[in-house]
């Protein structure tokens, strides 16, 4: 096997490992910085897959700002102790693969409807675009004339949770 090919099953391997650590922990603080890793992981996978501009998109959007915005409200919030709600024994483990099977039809569904290889990419989509402008004009030129205001709404939304969440736990002190 090539060295590249090593490194990748290599970070799809932990990605996936803390993609589990991330699911199973009981402290969401464990849980979310299995998540960083995961982010990472994946950011890896795709300087593998020569998508450079998406991995560093990856860790800056993802692993940083979203992941210190979780970790900030988990922090203050203090949800470092687990709830009464966790599911265990026969049942969570009858959860969990219901959860799964119903991942895999979806997953089938998807295969199915595949689209051939052989189609005609239409005007204005992001691979044509990708092919007129290149990756990081493709990514920029929808970002900031059709999705704008979308992208901008998110951010607010993102900040009213911020906001929701001090005042929350402004109410426990």
């Amino acid at each position: 096997m090539s060295g590249t090919l090593v490194l990748f099953w290599a970070f799809a391997g932990l990605a996936l490992a803390s993609a589990l650590g991330c699911i199973t922990r009981r402290s969401p603080v464990a849980s979310a910085l299995w998540l960083v890793v995961t982010l990472f992981a994946l950011a890896a996978l795709f300087v593998l897959l020569d998508a450079q501009f998406i991995a560093v998109l990856q860790l800056l959007v993802y692993a940083g700002a979203i992941m210190v915005l979780f970790l900030f409200v988990i922090m203050l919030l203090n949800l470092g102790h687990p709830g009464p709600m966790d599911v265990k024994g026969p049942v969570g483990v009858g959860t969990a693969f219901l959860l799964g099977g119903v991942l895999l039809f979806q997953l089938w569904i998807l295969r199915q409807a595949a689209p051939p290889a052989s189609i005609q990419l239409p005007p204005g989509s992001v691979a044509r675009l990708q092919q007129e402008q290149g990756l990081v004009g493709a990514i920029a030129q929808p970002l900031f004339d059709t999705y704008l205001i979308p992208f901008e709404i998110t951010s607010l939304l993102l900040l009213a949770a911020l906001v929701g969440a001090v005042v929350l736990a402004k109410r426990r002190l």
